[in-house]
């Protein structure tokens, strides 16, 4: 396995990407990346009709994320670690969930070719939770943007992940069972995930099923 520099951590809406990958930058000093989800002006419409907004949504997101990925090319070589809080790859989950006909077309035509010279991470974080735990997280954060978010669209994206995932061979993949864990509020639980981060000897891809910390 070679040296983890640039660690991108994954999972569906409320499970905890943003909130794990401030705790890593903070304790490796790192440079952080976060996906700009607030500045996107569709995705409060899109949670209320789907398939009206869909292709406005996904195309802000597209462009946004590669601008931002775009820069990852150019980071201070003096920058030891970078944690984002999301991959350029999951862009394809949403896409072929939410178009269809000619506008997922041009989408296939345009994500081949940002995505070519992007830099991949060294390792990427598949958190992994139930709908509920989910839904649980979403509804506790409370944020406006999502108050229209339903249980079934939830469940929806979790399959669309798992496919995802299961199919996964870009980086090597560390997949955590994050349902019962709280890295957020329990040092230890955040200590053990972190030790499994940056174990020795580890295998091109992972599971991790930790026991709560309660």
């Amino acid at each position: 396995m070679s040296e983890i520099r640039y660690i991108a951590i994954e999972g569906v809406i409320g499970a905890g990407k943003t909130s794990l990958a401030k705790k890593l930058a903070e304790k490796l000093n790192s440079n952080l990346i976060l996906e700009e989800f607030e500045t996107n002006p569709f995705l409060a419409k899109f949670y209320d009709d789907r398939k009206r907004y869909a292709f406005q949504t996904q195309m802000f997101f597209l462009v946004n994320r590669f601008k931002q990925q775009q820069e990852l090319n150019q980071e201070d070589l003096f920058s030891e670690f970078i944690i984002s809080d999301y991959i350029f790859d999951k862009d394809n989950i949403f896409a072929y969930m939410n178009l269809s006909g000619d506008e997922l077309k041009l989408y296939e035509a345009l994500f081949p070719m940002l995505q070519r010279d992007l830099r991949k991470p060294d390792l990427v974080i598949y958190l992994q939770a139930s709908s509920d735990r989910l839904m649980y997280n979403i509804k506790k954060r409370n944020r406006k943007v999502e108050k229209n978010i339903s249980k079934s669209y939830i469940k929806e994206l979790s399959e669309a992940y798992n496919n995802f995932f299961f199919k996964y061979s870009s980086t090597p993949l560390l997949i955590v069972n994050s349902t019962d864990i709280d890295f957020v509020n329990r040092e230890r639980d955040f200590d053990e995930l972190y030790t499994q981060i940056f174990g020795e000897d580890r295998a091109f891809i992972e599971y991790f099923n930790p026991v709560s910390g309660e």
